[in-house]
C-alpha cells in the first residue's frame, strides 16, 4: 500500500499508541481521520492532514456516521487501525476482598466493550465501505501480548485474544476481495496507560524478564503499522512486538 495520499482511520487516536500512529501516518502523507472520545486531546491533533471526530467507536450508529462522513469527503478508506483500548487488571478471585472477591462482571463487560467491541464495530463499518468500493485495503487491530494470558488480567487478556481472532478471521473472509487484516500485539510500551496500570515495582519485575531490558515506544508500534501497510503480501498474522518477552 502506498501511504502517500492514502485515507486512514485511527481509533483511540487522542493519546498513547493511537496518537502516535495517527501522527506517523499523517507524516507519511496519509489523510487521517482520528477518532476518540477525548475531545480536548483530539483537538490538539487537528492539522492539514488530520481530521478529528469525537466518536464512541463501540456504538454502531456513531461509528457508521463517522465512516460515511470520511468516505463522502475522501471517496474511500484504505486503512483502519483499531487502536482504541483500555488496560484493566483484576484477579479471578480475590481472597482478601471480604465483600465477595469474584471478578466483577461489570469490569468484564467494560473491558470487552472497549477492547473488542470497538474493533468489531469499526471493522464491520470500514469493511463494508471497502467492499462496496472495491478498495484493496488493510485493517489492523492493535492487540497485546496479554492475549497469551496474563495472571490477574482475565478480562483484558480475553478481549485482546478476541482481537487477534477477529483479525485472523477477517483475513480469511476478506482476502479474496483484496482486503488484508492482521493484528499487532505490543508488549510493555512506555505510555501513560502502562504506568497507570501497574506499580513501579511490578513494572521492574516485568522488565527483568524482557531480553532487551527496556520498554518499547509508541513510535516502534507505529513503525510496525508502517511495515504492515507497506508489505502487500502480509495478512492473517499477529506481529508480536514485545522485546523478546515471549522467549
Amino acid at each position: 500500500m502506498k501511504l502517500d495520499g492514502a485515507v486512514a482511520v485511527v481509533t483511540g487516536a487522542a493519546q498513547n499508541i493511537g496518537r502516535c500512529i495517527a501522527l506517523t501516518l499523517a507524516d507519511a502523507g496519509c489523510r487521517v481521520a482520528a477518532l476518540d472520545l477525548n475531545e480536548d486531546l483530539l483537538g490538539e491533533l487537528t492539522s492539514e492532514r488530520i481530521t478529528v471526530f469525537k466518536c464512541d467507536v463501540a456504538d454502531p450508529e456513531q461509528a457508521a456516521r463517522v465512516v460515511e462522513t470520511v468516505v463522502q469527503e475522501h471517496g474511500r478508506i484504505d486503512l483502519l487501525v483499531n487502536a482504541a483500548g483500555w488496560i484493566c487488571s483484576a484477579p479471578l478471585f480475590n481472597l482478601l476482598d471480604r465483600a465477595g472477591g469474584r471478578h466483577d462482571l461489570a469490569l468484564w463487560e467494560k473491558s470487552l466493550r472497549l477492547n473488542l467491541t470497538t474493533a468489531l464495530v469499526m471493522g464491520a463499518c470500514v469493511a463494508e465501505q471497502m467492499i462496496r468500493r472495491r478498495t484493496r485495503g488493510l485493517i489492523i487491530n492493535i492487540s497485546s501480548v496479554a492475549a497469551r494470558g496474563n495472571a490477574g488480567q482475565s478480562a483484558y487478556a480475553a478481549a485482546k485474544a478476541g482481537s487477534n481472532a477477529l483479525a485472523l478471521s477477517w483475513a480469511k473472509e476478506l482476502g479474496a476481495l483484496g482486503i488484508r487484516a492482521l493484528a499487532i500485539a505490543p508488549g510493555f510500551i512506555d505510555t501513560a496507560s502502562t504506568h497507570a496500570a501497574m506499580s513501579r515495582q511490578r513494572l521492574d519485575e516485568w522488565l527483568a524478564r524482557i531480553p532487551l531490558r527496556r520498554l518499547g515506544t509508541p513510535e516502534q508500534v507505529a513503525d510496525a503499522v508502517m511495515f504492515a501497510a507497506a508489505n502487500d503480501y502480509l495478512t492473517g498474522t499477529v506481529i508480536e512486538l514485545d522485546g523478546g518477552l515471549k522467549i
